[in-house]
């Protein structure tokens, strides 16, 4: 079986992966995954918090399973600036251990794992 583990450091994406980041409560993308993704790929703007995502992560995995063409690449969403741990973060993505096409990071997978 392929080891679906997002790299800590993504610099490039082949042409069928998309590149899945979070950014903190006010949406900025200043720092990290967030900046990556808005400098590189001209992410855009948002808001959330850990008890706001749990509908945007079920509606991701929703969309992944419908496009299994796909390599989702899912970082530390909101474990950088934002300031939440994986234990806090990683239980939203408990449905997507099962996704072939979503990858995850080795601390979502080191929470999910460990219940």
């Amino acid at each position: 079986m392929k080891t679906r583990i997002t790299s800590n450091r993504i610099t490039e994406l082949h042409p069928d992966e998309i590149f899945v980041f979070g950014s903190n409560l006010e949406g900025a993308h200043g720092g990290g995954a967030a900046y990556l993704a808005g400098k590189k790929w001209g992410s855009i703007w948002g808001h959330g918090g850990p008890e706001a995502i749990r509908p945007y992560v079920d509606e991701f995995i929703r969309f992944a399973k419908e496009h299994s063409q796909y390599i989702f690449l899912v970082t530390e969403i909101g474990c950088g600036i934002a300031g939440f741990a994986p234990k806090e973060i990683a239980p939203l993505f408990k449905e997507a251990a099962d996704i072939p096409n979503i990858h995850l990071p080795q601390r979502f997978w080191d929470v999910l794992n460990a219940k």
